[in-house]
């Protein structure tokens, strides 16, 4: 079969991410003879500079982590609300969503943490090995990719206008870096370069010094920095200027910390996830709700696929969060996936419908009713919305980056760093970064799962897969386009299983190029929080037959460009020969996989 690349294998390391100088310097650490989670360090940190639009070191990051031969787990670096962020707070300023922008959305930054806790616990190098390739981009710059130039262009005005640090960084001469322009950030490098200094600090031992890098971050001049920030009032996509409520006292009370992950086993594929804090769960509701008999690529298959989507998403909406009452074991049971598979009917639905798990009944917020009932500035998401969508208030759809990395000892990692984009809120001019905006995801209603309270992760659309066969870790995998992450990773886990091997392995390159599709019948979880029900937008490739076939079962289908859908990375493992594989999204011709 044709495909835009071959499926890397080898038998040293592989590696696959969003960005090829991140798949680069993971390749070169894994030649120094660091394993994949030192790999992964290093890639993650050098993806802050070069991806700058896509995620940045306040931002959060969920991991699954497969070290060889222990069970997988999660390790999450998903900050919670600051102390001070309660719906009552958001409600005394008139606002009845999160801000898209601003410091009022900023959780607790949660990304640099859980990377430092898992180069301490699992890594082999020190903080200054593999920080030292993000300094090398920061201070002597990188080209800038197109994209990176597009989403400055487009708060261009924000930025000259309000957001001035962030125009004395991405601006030159009032315009944004071309492609293939360098762009520096030097207050970047400078504030890594202290970050080391310090750490050094505490001596020769590998593990004191990243202890101390991580409190540095917490109560340092990083957490000095940042909770001043957070204390400036920001013009945000309220059109008003907010001041957020992040303090240092919620810098230095939070750790990243390892979770057992979510599973299902499909057809002797275990998939393990990040928990009911994250859309994760939703992917294995998706592989719980298909039958028994799938005929792949037919438009009963998308069709069957799709209702399935928006069933999971719903009890998403209704029953994922830190403050949920419903148990994964429940949502997956037998019994109630029966009564949930009965409703996908052979027409599309455009209503949200969540379930009655052990007869609970369901609650949504008041805009996710509206915007299902077609009220509430309902707006449609044209193609290829996987990458930022950024408005000229900075708000964004959101996207973020990925990297998977294996090495030749069998460790194993997938992990979707996030947030801190460069338009989310205005640059700390010393650190060179800005704060995140994941508190959007949580609603202004009291009493749901996701309500937004102190101390409650907002639940997250970070959600990176790894795969075991007979208990052992075989593919990790994941893609970076916000709500449309679990929708794009179960086309191309089913594509991996349901379509030939070649070479004896894998497929993982025919999986990533085969056309792809979303649904947006849900709210979303980025500001303006907008549903188009019955919407579905698929890539031209996917055939005039299965358009056809989907219209004509009442779809409102948007056809997009034929490469606009899905960012695919992945990389595996044949754990009876040790060969290793890797492959990476040819869409935006930014991905990029390397291995031997």
């Amino acid at each position: 079969m044709f495909t835009t690349r071959p499926t890397l294998q080898g038998t040293f390391g592989m590696v696959s991410s969003t960005h090829w100088l991140a798949s680069a310097t993971a390749m070169a650490v894994l030649e120094d003879d660091g394993n994949a989670f030192d790999a992964a360090v290093a890639s993650a940190f050098v993806l802050h500079v070069v991806e700058p639009h896509l995620n940045g070191p306040a931002g959060e990051v969920p991991m699954i982590v497969a070290p060889e031969g222990e069970a997988p787990k999660v390790l999450c670096g998903q900050g919670p609300a600051p102390a001070g962020a309660s719906v009552e707070h958001y409600a005394s300023l008139g606002l009845d969503l999160v801000p898209g922008t601003g410091p009022l959305a900023a959780a607790v930054p949660g990304a640099f943490d859980a990377w430092l806790l898992l180069l301490r616990d699992h890594g082999t190098k020190s903080l200054r090995e593999v920080l030292t390739y993000a300094i090398g981009y920061a201070e002597r710059g990188h080209p800038a990719v197109e994209r990176i130039g597009a989403a400055i262009e487009t708060v261009r005005e924000l930025f000259t206008t309000e957001w001035t640090t962030s125009a004395e960084l991405y601006l030159r001469d009032g315009r944004a870096p071309g492609a293939g322009e360098l762009l520096r950030n030097p207050a970047l490098a400078r504030t890594w370069q202290r970050v080391l200094a310090q750490a050094e600090a505490a001596g020769a031992d590998r593990e004191a010094q990243i202890e101390r890098a991580r409190a540095v971050w917490r109560e340092g001049f990083v957490a000095e920095a940042i909770s001043a920030a957070a204390a400036v009032p920001t013009m945000d996509t309220s059109g008003e200027r907010h001041a957020g409520t992040l303090s240092g006292d919620d810098l230095a009370a939070f750790s990243a910390h390892y979770e057992q992950p979510a599973t299902f086993t499909w057809n002797g594929w275990t998939i393990a996830k990040p928990g009911l804090w994250s859309q994760g769960p939703a992917f294995l509701q998706q592989l719980a709700l298909l039958p028994d008999e799938l005929e792949y690529g037919t438009p009963g298959y998308h069709h069957t696929l799709i209702e399935g989507t928006k069933l999971a998403m719903a009890d998403r909406e209704a029953w994922y969060g830190d403050g949920t009452d419903v148990s994964l074991e429940t949502l997956l049971s037998p019994e109630y996936t029966e009564q949930r598979r009965a409703l996908v009917g052979e027409h599309a639905s455009r209503e949200l419908r969540p379930g009655r798990p052990g007869g609970r009944v369901p609650a949504l917020s008041r805009h996710a009713e509206l915007v299902a009932r077609g009220e509430g500035g309902v707006v449609a998401v044209g193609a290829g919305a996987g990458e930022p969508t950024v408005a000229p208030d900075g708000a964004t759809r959101g996207d973020t980056c990925h990297v998977d990395v294996v090495d030749r000892w069998g460790n194993m990692i997938a992990a979707t760093p996030s947030g801190g984009w460069l338009q989310s809120n205005p640059v700390i001019a010393e650190l060179g970064f800005p704060l995140g905006t994941r508190l959007q995801m949580a609603w202004l209603d009291e009493g749901l799962p996701n309500s937004l309270a102190p101390g409650r992760r907002p639940r997250t659309t970070l959600s990176p897969s790894l795969a075991l066969r007979e208990g052992r870790p075989v593919l990790a995998f994941g893609t970076p386009g916000g709500d449309q992450q679990d929708q794009w990773s179960v086309h191309f886990l089913l594509a991996v299983a349901l379509r030939e091997p070649v070479r004896g392995g894998l497929d993982l390159q025919g999986a990533i190029d085969a056309p792809n599709w979303h649904t947006d019948s849900f709210p979303s979880s980025f500001f303006p929080r907008a549903m188009t029900p019955g919407g579905v937008t698929v890539e031209s490739r996917i055939g005039d037959d299965v358009i056809a076939g989907l219209r004509g079962r009442g779809h409102e289908v948007t056809v997009g460009e034929p490469w606009s859908e899905g960012r695919l990375c992945a990389v595996s493992r044949d754990p009876d020969t040790g060969v290793l594989s890797a492959a990476a999204n040819p869409r935006g011709m930014q991905g990029y996989a390397a291995g031997r």
